[in-house]
């Protein structure tokens, strides 16, 4: 819901970052991977019951880093490779942080769970739209330039992003947050799969 608002506001000094680091031989390959290390470390600090504010830094570090590996491809060459990697390290990033707050505290195994799986509904459902968004030849920018076809939901990126911080200064109310947050992926996957219904499920 939010990420549309906030390229307009990101994209600009990501975009003069990413011609630097490209200007420097740096690839988007590179960048992508530098924010997973970053977001696998934030998760490795909570699954080992450090602070929250201490797993904020590598945590957001890996966010900004899923930003700039776009603009570092804009600046060079985008790939389709590239736009797959982000979106398999994306994913990994989204299951290692519930995950490690469950190795955190085994008594939040089922609310992590639920959790987890909702993810897994959320992204079939966006996946999904995204293959017969192609198959249809549908273009859309409002979430910035992608290898695939973003549609917009409830809950996208920057509202995962600010759930993750919140899970990282509270730690102890995991299973509230985690019920709540997995109820709204799955709200998100059912509009998403109902507006799958209404451009896709004719002929046409």
């Amino acid at each position: 819901m939010l990420d549309g608002m906030m390229r307009r506001f990101i994209d600009p000094p990501l975009n003069v970052a990413g011609r630097q680091l490209a200007a420097r031989g740096v690839t988007a390959a590179q960048v992508t991977g530098a924010g997973l290390l970053f977001g696998l470390l934030a998760a490795l600090v909570l699954a080992l019951g450090g602070s929250g504010w201490a797993a904020l830094l590598p945590l957001f570090a890996g966010r900004i880093a899923d930003g700039l590996d776009g603009a570092v491809a804009r600046a060079t060459e985008k790939t389709d490779f590239g736009g797959y990697l982000d979106i398999v390290c994306d994913m990994v990033f989204y299951a290692a942080v519930p995950l490690a707050l469950v190795l955190r505290e085994p008594a939040n195994g089922a609310a992590g769970a639920f959790l987890l799986a909702a993810f897994y509904v959320n992204g079939a459902s966006f996946l999904g739209y995204a293959i017969l968004a192609e198959k249809r030849g549908l273009q859309t920018a409002a979430q910035g330039e992608k290898t695939l076809y973003y549609s917009a939901g409830l809950l996208e990126g920057t509202e995962t992003v600010l759930f993750f911080a919140a899970l990282c200064l509270w730690p102890g109310y995991f299973q509230p947050m985690a019920w709540v947050f997995g109820g709204l992926c799955l709200i998100t996957a059912g509009a998403r799969v109902l507006l799958a219904k209404r451009r896709f499920g004719s002929g046409n």
